[in-house]
Parts: C-alpha cells; sequence; structure tokens
C-alpha cells in the first residue's frame, strides 16, 4: 500500500470512528447532546481536527440520519424483488416494521429523535434524486401501487403519492407505538400489522 492509499485509508477510518461516537452520543443523550467537543473527548482528538472531516455539528447529524436511511433501504431491497405488486407491498409492509422493531436506535434516530434534522435532509441539494436513500426507500414503496395503478386495479381517483404517504404513515403508527407504547396496541405485531396492511390494501384497490 503506498503512502497516498494509506493515507485515505486513515482518513476513512478516523471519519468512520467520528461518526460512531456521534451515534452513540445522540443514542445516550439525543441529537441536543451531540457537540463537536463531546465528539473529540470521544475519539481523543481535537475538535478542530474534527473540521477536517465535518463543516459543522449538523454535518455530522445529516451524516447519521442518511446511514439510517442507508440501512432502511438494505432491509426493504430483498423483498422489492417480489413480482406480484400487492403481495410486494405486504412484503415491504413486513420489511419495514421488522427493521423498526429489531432496530429501534436507528428507527428512532432518523424518525423520531429531532425532526428539524430530518427536514434539512429533505431539503439538501441532492434530496431526491437517484442516490438519496431516503428517495430509494420511498420509491420502492411507490412502485408497487403504480404497477397496480398501471394495472387498473386501483381505484380510478387513486393517487399512487398519496396512498405511498397513507401506507408510510401508518407502518410509521405501528412502529412508534411499540417503540414508545410497548402495551399499547395489545394485539401482537404478527396479527396487527397483516391486518392493518391487508385493510389498507383492500380499501386502495378497486
Amino acid at each position: 500500500m503506498g503512502i497516498t492509499e494509506r493515507k485515505a485509508r486513515q482518513k476513512a477510518d478516523l471519519r468512520a470512528r467520528i461518526l460512531e461516537a456521534s451515534r452513540a452520543i445522540v443514542l445516550a443523550d439525543g441529537f441536543a447532546g451531540l457537540t463537536m467537543r463531546k465528539i473529540a473527548q470521544a475519539i481523543e482528538y481535537s475538535p478542530g481536527t474534527l473540521y477536517l472531516y465535518f463543516e459543522g455539528r449538523d454535518a455530522i447529524a445529516h451524516e447519521l440520519c442518511i446511514g439510517g436511511f442507508r440501512d432502511l433501504v438494505a432491509a426493504l431491497t430483498p423483498v422489492a424483488a417480489v413480482p406480484e405488486p400487492r403481495a410486494r407491498l405486504e412484503a415491504l409492509a413486513d420489511a419495514y416494521i421488522r427493521f423498526g422493531l429489531e432496530g429501534p436506535e436507528t428507527y428512532r434516530l432518523i424518525f423520531m429523535e429531532d425532526p428539524t434534522i430530518v427536514k434539512a435532509i429533505y431539503e439538501r441539494p441532492e434530496a431526491g434524486g437517484p442516490d438519496d436513500p431516503g428517495a430509494q426507500a420511498y420509491r420502492l414503496l411507490s412502485a408497487g401501487f403504480f404497477e397496480l395503478q398501471a394495472a387498473g386495479r386501483l381505484k380510478p381517483a387513486a393517487d399512487p403519492l398519496v396512498l405511498t404517504d397513507a401506507f408510510w404513515s401508518s407502518l410509521h403508527g405501528v412502529v412508534s407505538l411499540k417503540l414508545t407504547c410497548p402495551g399499547f396496541p395489545a394485539t401482537p405485531v404478527e396479527i396487527l400489522v397483516p391486518t392493518l396492511v391487508g385493510s389498507l390494501l383492500d380499501g386502495m384497490l378497486a
């Protein structure tokens, strides 16, 4: 390994350490507790060093959220290949719920921690582009509704994007309730989710 490659690797490793330490701080203290000084103490570097890798605290927070969305895309992608659109949406719903309940720290990080951070992610220039993981996750869900519309299986006035929003919102409701109020709803997730998803799709389809 040459000097250039070694420096690039060292830089990538330190950047990863910064994000790992930042994630631990956010999970313990929330985004409000994330400061450059606290991160620097965690990795035993000076605060000034952090600015060689990130513009500031908000840039780190944004990167943590984007990483969470990448994890969500990775969880949804395996079932996105189901050919029949309704069955695919059902499978995506199951994968989404599992992602949230099996990785509550990541889910809270990207959806339940600081709305101003997530809002800023959606407002950045590359938001909605092909490489934006949040947009990728959304398109995995919306594709099923567009395919159902193309096949004439949606109600005539149905808007696939509105249905996607309603579908996602319902799934988020289940995850957020189970994370914040474990005893409510009392119905087990294994029964609740198929009932919810089936009722939603029955109401959306022609």
